[in-house]
C-alpha cells in the first residue's frame, strides 16, 4: 500500500514514501553497477537511484568519439563478469558501454532513472536512511519519493560535476567556449586556434608516461614492481624508463612535478597521462604548451608571461569533481572535498550503514575492489537480520510500499 507524506498543502506534488528491503544505491555509474551485482550474488534486494536517463551517464554523454580505455581491458572489468574474448586489450567507448550495458542486463540490474537525490540524512530516532528524490521532465516536476533503508551505497564517483573555473575575461570573450564534457570530436574545430584550458588527465598531464614498456602496460609493470618494492623506488624505474622512452619533455614546456607519479596519484588522485599521440604532436608543433592565463579579451587571451594569442574557441579541460557535499547531510565520513576521509584501502565504510564505492582514486580497479567488500559487509548483516526475523515473526511498518 502507498502511504502519502503529509507536506506542505500548497505543494501540487505530493512526496510518496517507500521502504527499501535492503539498500538504496545512489549512481549508476560502473561503481553502482558493481556494487548491485556483488549484491545480487550475495541475494540482497536494492534500489539504484540514478539522475540521468541511463546507466553510465558519465561515459555515455560526456566523453569523447574516439576514447578508449587506457589501461589493459583485465584491469577494468567489474566484478563477476569479464570482458568478452574478442575484445581487443584496450576496448573502444562503445565496447566499453556495451560491456555495462550487458553487465547491467546479465544481473538484472533496473535502475530507477531520472530521480535526482535531493538529500540523504541518517535518522537516529528510527535508525533509518531517509532519501529524498525528485523526478523532473521538461523542468516539470513529476514526482516526489522518500526511500527509507537500512544501508546506503554513495556511488556519485569522483567525476560527478564539472569544474568550471572563474577566468578573468572569459564572459567577454567571442569564441566558442565549452567544457570538455561537450567535447565529442575535433571536425567542427579545423583550420581554428583552439585553447585547451588545463593540465589534467582530460588535457594534458604534466606527469606524462608512455602507455606500454617494452610490449607491458605500463601499469601492469607498475603494479608488478610494486608488490616488491617501495612506491618511492617504483616512482623513480618510471620516471627513468619514461625519459629513456619519451625524452626530455621539460623542453616542450611540460615540467614534471617533484612528487613521483604514483605517489601523486596516491595523495592528490592525480592521474599521469598514458601517451598515445599527444607527446608526437607536441614535437611537431600542432600542439603549442603554453603557460597560464592571466585573462581574456574579446579574440584573445593574454598569458602570465605577457604573451598574446589569437584564438577562436576556448576548451575547459578543467576536471570534475564529486557532488556529495550538496546532497548528502553527513560530515563524519566524507570530507568537505566529498571524499571519504579515511584514504584507500579502508575509505569504502563509515557509521550506521554508510558506504562508499568509486572514490578510491584508482579508477575501475579500486571501485571493483571496494563493490565486493560492501556487498560481503551488507550481506552478512542481511542475513543475521533476516533470520533473526524469521525466527521472531515480522513487525509492522507504517509506511509504505516496499521494493
Amino acid at each position: 500500500m502507498d502511504v502519502f507524506g503529509a507536506g506542505d498543502q500548497n505543494d501540487f506534488v505530493t512526496r510518496r514514501c517507500v521502504w527499501v528491503n535492503g539498500p538504496v544505491i545512489v549512481g549508476a555509474g560502473p561503481s553502482g553497477l558493481a556494487v548491485a551485482a556483488c549484491l545480487r550474488e550475495q541475494g540482497v534486494p536494492f534500489v539504484v537511484l540514478e539522475r540521468a536517463d541511463c546507466i553510465a551517464s558519465l561515459w555515455q554523454k560526456r566523453t569523447y568519439d574516439r576514447l578508449k580505455l587506457h589501461l589493459p581491458k583485465q584491469f577494468c572489468q567489474l566484478p563477476k563478469l569479464p570482458f568478452p574474448d574478442h575484445f581487443p586489450e584496450y576496448p573502444t567507448k562503445r565496447q566499453f558501454i556495451d560491456y555495462l550495458e550487458s553487465y547491467a542486463e546479465h544481473f538484472e540490474i533496473k535502475p530507477q532513472f531520472n530521480e535526482c537525490v535531493q538529500s540523504a540524512r541518517y535518522d537516529e530516532t528510527f535508525g533509518l536512511w531517509r532519501v529524498k528524490t525528485m523526478a523532473t521532465a521538461s523542468g516539470v516536476v513529476q514526482s516526489k519519493v522518500e526511500y527509507v533503508c537500512r544501508w546506503l551505497v554513495v556511488a556519485t564517483g569522483e567525476n560527478a560535476e564539472c569544474v568550471v573555473p572563474d577566468i578573468e575575461g572569459l564572459s567577454e570573450f567571442s569564441g566558442k567556449v565549452m567544457h570538455v564534457s561537450e567535447y565529442k570530436s575535433g571536425e567542427i574545430f579545423g583550420g581554428k586556434g583552439i585553447l585547451v584550458v588545463g593540465c589534467g588527465n582530460s588535457g594534458m598531464e604534466v606527469h606524462v608516461l608512455p602507455r606500454e614498456i617494452l610490449g607491458t602496460s605500463t601499469f601492469e609493470l607498475s603494479v608488478f614492481l610494486m608488490r616488491w618494492l617501495p612506491l618511492w623506488l617504483v616512482d623513480k624505474i618510471l620516471i627513468i624508463l619514461a625519459w629513456l622512452i619519451l625524452g626530455n619533455i621539460e623542453r616542450f614546456g611540460l615540467r614534471r612535478p617533484l612528487m613521483g607519479p604514483l605517489e601523486l596519484k596516491n595523495k592528490k588522485g592525480k592521474t599521469p597521462v598514458l601517451d598515445i599521440g599527444a607527446l608526437s604532436k607536441i614535437r611537431s608543433g600542432g600542439i603549442n604548451v603554453v603557460p597560464g592565463i592571466k585573462r581574456f579579451g574579446y579574440d584573445s587571451v593574454e598569458l602570465v608571461n605577457g604573451e598574446n594569442l589569437e584564438i577562436d574557441s576556448v576548451i575547459l579541460a578543467t576536471g570534475y569533481r564529486s557532488n556529495v557535499p550538496s546532497w548528502l547531510q553527513e560530515s563524519e565520513f566524507f570530507d568537505e572535498t566529498g571524499f571519504p576521509k579515511t584514504p584507500f584501502p579502508s575509505g569504502w565504510k563509515g557509521k550506521a550503514g554508510l558506504y562508499a564505492v568509486g572514490f578510491t582514486r584508482r579508477g575501475l580497479t579500486g571501485a571493483a575492489s571496494d563493490a565486493i567488500k560492501i556487498a560481503q559487509d551488507i550481506g552478512m548483516d542481511w542475513k543475521h537480520e533476516t533470520k533473526h526475523k524469521k525466527q521472531t515473526g515480522s513487525c509492522h511498518r507504517r509506511c509504505i510500499s516496499t521494493l
